[in-house]
């Protein structure tokens, strides 16, 4: 089902399932997931390192350890969370 609110922004309908590759901006607010950040361990040329990515997937950054990326989130008043 696709419900749409007055901007023709799609918007969720309990029951249904959405792609969470196809979720907009605006239903990532809905689910508050503009409040996470996930910590996702990379190898760079400098070695194991740790990507910090937003909820939508957009790369924000990286860091040398898991634990100084957590800081970065948490200082900016959000959420991290581990990607394995």
């Amino acid at each position: 089902m696709d419900s749409r609110n007055h901007d023709g922004v799609p918007t969720f309908v309990p029951g249904t399932t959405i792609g969470i590759r196809h979720i907009s901006p605006a239903q990532l607010e809905i689910l508050e997931l503009d409040e996470i950040a996930f910590i996702k361990p990379v190898l760079t040329e400098n070695g194991q390192e740790f990507a910090i990515h937003a909820a939508d997937g957009t790369a924000m950054g990286i860091a040398s350890s898991a634990s100084l990326a957590e800081a970065a989130i948490i200082q900016n008043e959000m959420l991290p969370k581990l990607v394995h």
